[in-house]
């Protein structure tokens, strides 16, 4: 469906638009296919993140009843604090992309609440392009530290699991975060140049 030209149609800027069921919606919009997409990868990675969580709970639970019965004859699970150490690893950085997405961090906006709608947009751009800065610094960092512990060799105390499998974990989550880091960028910048509100999301203000 093409879009007719008008200074106020969205379509005809050429700017990331796509017709989508007769109506015109960013590839930066949460209900764009690319958004879709965006959405489902951190969503499932969360769900992957809360499933190790709860994994390493269990055998924390069972470790310490382990522990507090070695009299009748049980045992603590063996390396439980290394398990703990890596599962907890991938957890955070598997929370971490649905966080950003749905704007789940604590935003103190004391000052800029004064402002107008206009200047904290291009504020959130700023700050959406410093997130991506430090997503990708925490991922070419973790990367680098993976090589390292398997070029060494480096293992754990107890199990002899190797270090690298723990960066390695984490560097899953923090390569989704860098692509959906990318993506609410994306966004900002598409309310900030479209003069619209985003939605209010999750995040708690200060």
């Amino acid at each position: 469906m093409n879009a007719e030209y008008s200074p106020g149609n969205p379509c005809a800027r050429g700017r990331c638009m796509a017709a989508t069921g007769g109506r015109c919606v960013s590839l930066f919009q949460d209900d764009s296919m690319l958004g879709r997409l965006v959405h489902g990868l951190a969503k499932w990675m969360a769900v992957a993140g809360g499933i190790v969580l709860v994994a390493v709970t269990a055998m924390m639970m069972i470790s310490i009843i382990g522990r507090a019965l070695i009299w009748a004859g049980l045992k603590p699970v063996p390396g439980d604090y290394e398990l703990v150490s890596a599962g907890m690893g991938f957890a955070i950085f598997a929370f971490m992309p649905w966080t950003h997405l749905q704007r789940g961090h604590a935003m103190v906006t004391l000052l800029t609440d004064s402002f107008g709608r206009r200047a904290n947009q291009f504020i959130l751009v700023i700050t959406d392009l410093l997130m991506l800065a430090a997503a990708s610094f925490i991922a070419w960092r973790l990367y680098y530290g993976m090589l390292d512990k398997f070029s060494y060799k480096e293992t754990t105390l107890l199990l002899r699991m190797p270090l690298g499998w723990g960066y390695a974990a984490g560097l899953v989550g923090a390569v989704v975060l860098v692509l959906v880091a990318a993506w609410v960028l994306g966004r900002s910048i598409s309310y900030a140049i479209t003069n619209k509100s985003e939605p209010r999301r999750m995040g708690a203000e200060l």
